[in-house]
């Protein structure tokens, strides 16, 4: 299931980069939130593809990377953005 992932990526590759042999594309059906800085309240993000590696994914939304938390009601709450280069937000776990 590599739909989604940028022209070039593969999970394999994903795998290799992170050092994650379990990382996995997630299903896009749940809540995924991102915290706005100094207000304490989330705003919703509508992901194109999510990642998880272990309890951490990142999460594609409007072509940016979010890091996140997947919580254990399936749910990801994200706290920054980490660019739109997947190879940079992959270091930054």
């Amino acid at each position: 299931m590599d739909s989604g992932l940028p022209a070039g990526w593969t999970i394999e590759r994903v795998r290799a980069l992170s050092g994650d042999p379990s990382a996995a594309p997630l299903s896009l059906d749940r809540l995924v939130v991102v915290e706005v800085a100094d207000q304490g309240d989330y705003e919703p993000l509508r992901p194109d593809v999510i990642l998880a590696f272990h309890e951490l994914c990142l999460v594609r939304d409007d072509g940016e990377w979010f890091m996140g938390q997947l919580d254990d009601d399936g749910s990801v709450i994200c706290w920054a953005s980490y660019g739109s280069d997947l190879a940079e937000a992959i270091r930054s776990l």
